[in-house]
């Protein structure tokens, strides 16, 4: 991505429109932003070539297809190597019900959410992956009662 790349109006209505419905047809997407076809598909393709757009994703639905529950999970490492911590990473990105993972600061070295479809799914979870994990020392987990907010694209 460039660094020094400005988004004009325009450019940031197509990453709206995108981010809103990522199966827009050009010339929908066109009409919408005020521009004709050629135009809009160029400003589409220096987006993606400059990183702003990363690809098209389906948006699924979480509840139907994993479960419900959603669990936000603190894990504290007994140390804090560079091994340590790929080992951690590597290991946890083969969990499926793994949705998101962070390195943090603080009093815990990552936050995790986690998504099950009821709390015996979640114990399985922590028996069969996250408690494996070698140099794991602690967990502390949140259960989320629901979703007030969930955005798919960043402010623009």
């Amino acid at each position: 991505m460039h660094q020094d790349t400005e988004l004009d109006r325009i450019d940031v209505q197509i990453l709206r429109e995108l981010a809103a419905d990522g199966r827009l047809s050009w010339r929908d997407l066109a009409q919408r932003v005020g521009l004709s076809l050629t135009p809009t598909t160029r400003r589409v393709k220096r987006l993606e070539d400059e990183g702003f757009i990363r690809g098209y994703l389906a948006q699924l639905d979480e509840a139907r297809l994993a479960g419900s529950m959603s669990v936000f999970v603190s894990v504290t490492l007994d140390k804090q190597s560079e091994k340590a911590i790929e080992r951690f990473e590597t290991e946890i990105a083969l969990a499926p019900e793994v949705m998101s993972c962070f390195l943090m600061t603080g009093d815990s070295d990552y936050n995790l959410r986690v998504v099950v479809k009821d709390l015996e799914a979640y114990h399985q979870f922590l028996r069969r992956s996250l408690t494996r994990i070698p140099g794991v020392a602690h967990i502390k987990s949140s259960f989320a009662l629901k979703a007030v907010l969930m955005r798919n694209a960043p402010p623009l």
